[in-house]
């Protein structure tokens, strides 16, 4: 049953358009202003929504441009019975699927309604199907602790256990929280991305759980943050090391009772975030030195996956070099090139400091620089 916000200041109107679209099947919640149907797409999704022009409080073409910023994918219908073609250019100029003057032709805003959920759920649909063919790279190798990833994606990912997965830099475990998002229960939601290390710290709050316009000085609007765009889905924090004190407690609340408030607001939102994390710092060790907060590792580890270092895993070489050969002559649009044994053996035997990131950019420099074949001398010209 597809869920319509009815946005109208007249109740007459909003009386006799539910009675309308409740007989069709349609859930309504209504909203005698901006201000108070802005709150109601804050707190819940809608499919669409019904927006009159001229009300109090906030005119509607700037309640359709608040709506395009906290639900964007929403389709709004503006109605108005004071419109001129002005008027209708402008708001769907502004992002309105269509514009219906008042009093409206119920036949036409019924088709209208009907046409834009259609839309609606070919967009979303079509977004599911890309995900589908932008198949997350295969986890390469065969090596006991590459096993022992595989098995404990297969058993933890259909839960919503929390994960936290570590390694040095460049071992791959941004692909192991891929993968536990691809084969969870939650793969047709958003998986939302973090890199807690590349946000300045005065702004890290903000990118998490959103703020709203003129909470600080640079605030001209309200910001969704990452906890609500992943509602439904998956929060990836990565480099959780790096996270300040401050925002370390708030995403312990936010995991103790599935709410957060934005910065400089004062609303509950309530979030279903399944959160996977990742270090290249030992945890512990930073709540001994007072870096990190020690409930929150605990609230984080529910399952611990250690993603080992390519000097520990030297059998998967082979595999890896033969899958980053034909990945790279596809993006080169060649051949894929020889390697020789002696060449493996070489690259077996080198002391990888980048891990998978590193063999990676040496097959590639190989490529360039080698070749039909590559050869063990190629190696020790541009590896060693």
């Amino acid at each position: 049953m597809a869920a319509i916000l009815l946005l109208d200041d007249e109740k007459s109107i909003r009386n006799v358009l539910k009675d309308i679209l409740q007989h069709e099947g349609y859930r309504i919640e209504e909203a005698a202003d901006g201000e108070q149907g802005l709150q109601k797409l804050a707190a819940q999704p809608f499919d669409l929504v019904l927006c009159d022009i001229k009300m109090p409080k906030m005119d509607g073409l700037e309640v359709l441009q608040q709506i395009m910023q906290l639900q964007p994918d929403v389709p709004v219908i503006m109605i108005s019975g004071h419109g001129t073609i002005e008027t209708a250019v402008d708001a769907v100029k502004k992002g309105a699927f269509d514009f219906i003057a008042k009093p409206p032709d119920l036949n036409r805003l019924l088709i209208t309604i009907r046409n834009a959920l259609d839309k609606n759920t070919l967009v979303k649909e079509t977004r599911v199907l890309k995900k589908k063919v932008q198949r997350v790279q295969d986890i390469i190798g065969n090596s006991a602790g590459i096993a022992k990833i595989k098995s404990t994606i297969e058993k933890v990912a259909p839960t919503d256990a929390r994960v936290l997965v570590t390694g040095e830099n460049g071992t791959g475990k941004e692909l192991v929280a891929r993968w536990l998002h691809e084969k969870s229960n939650r793969a047709n939601q958003p998986l939302i991305e973090v890199n807690c290390a590349a946000i300045p710290a005065e702004l890290i709050e903000s990118e998490l759980f959103g703020h709203e316009k003129g909470s600080f000085t640079s605030a001209i609007k309200q910001r969704i943050g990452k906890f609500e765009q992943a509602h439904g889905g998956t929060l990836f924090l990565d480099e959780i090391g790096d996270m300040t004190l401050s925002a370390q407690a708030k995403v312990l609340r936010a995991l103790q009772e599935g709410k957060i408030t934005r910065v400089g607001g004062e609303k509950e939102l309530s979030v279903d975030v399944r959160v996977i994390a990742a270090t290249n710092k030992n945890l512990l060790e930073e709540v001994n030195q007072k870096n990190f907060r020690l409930d929150l590792y605990h609230r984080l580890s529910v399952i611990l996956i250690e993603v080992p270092a390519l000097n520990e895993r030297t059998d998967d070489i082979p595999l890896l070099v033969s899958h980053f050969l034909q990945e790279i002559a596809t993006d080169y649009r060649q051949p894929v090139k020889n390697i020789e044994p002696l060449a493996i053996e070489a690259l077996m035997k080198h002391q990888w400091t980048g891990n998978i990131r590193e063999l990676r950019n040496v097959v590639e420099r190989l490529v360039i620089l080698s070749g039909n074949t590559i050869t063990h001398h190629d190696v020790s010209n541009f590896v060693m």
